[in-house]
């Protein structure tokens, strides 16, 4: 039985170096374009209630608008305090243009 992957956005809409916050399902992730590989993590900080979106994206690290903690967005792993719980990060394919994340599966 294959894994089931929902349309979060366009690839033509997320240019590298770029990330947006996308609704899959009832999870606010985060999708980043870096070096024009795609990943997906969560998108709420693990240590205050912050979308990482709005924070800044360097390279493969995402900092926390709030208090500066950093998340490697390949694996989700919290990088900095004051955050010291990782995120879960997501699988992502392309299709065409569109950019799907397995549903509820988190990447290995």
């Amino acid at each position: 039985m294959s894994a089931a992957f929902v349309r979060v956005g366009a690839l033509s809409d997320l240019s590298p170096g770029k990330m947006k916050c996308v609704k899959a399902g009832d999870r606010c992730l985060l999708i980043a374009n870096v070096d024009g590989t795609v990943y997906a993590m969560d998108d709420t900080c693990s240590h205050e209630d912050a979308s990482l979106s709005t924070g800044s994206l360097r390279g493969e690290f995402v900092k926390c608008p709030l208090h500066g903690s950093r998340f490697n967005v390949r694996t989700g792993c919290a990088m900095d305090e004051p955050a010291d719980t990782d995120l879960k990060s997501y699988q992502v394919r392309i299709v065409g243009d569109d950019i799907l994340v397995e549903e509820g599966k988190e990447a290995g």
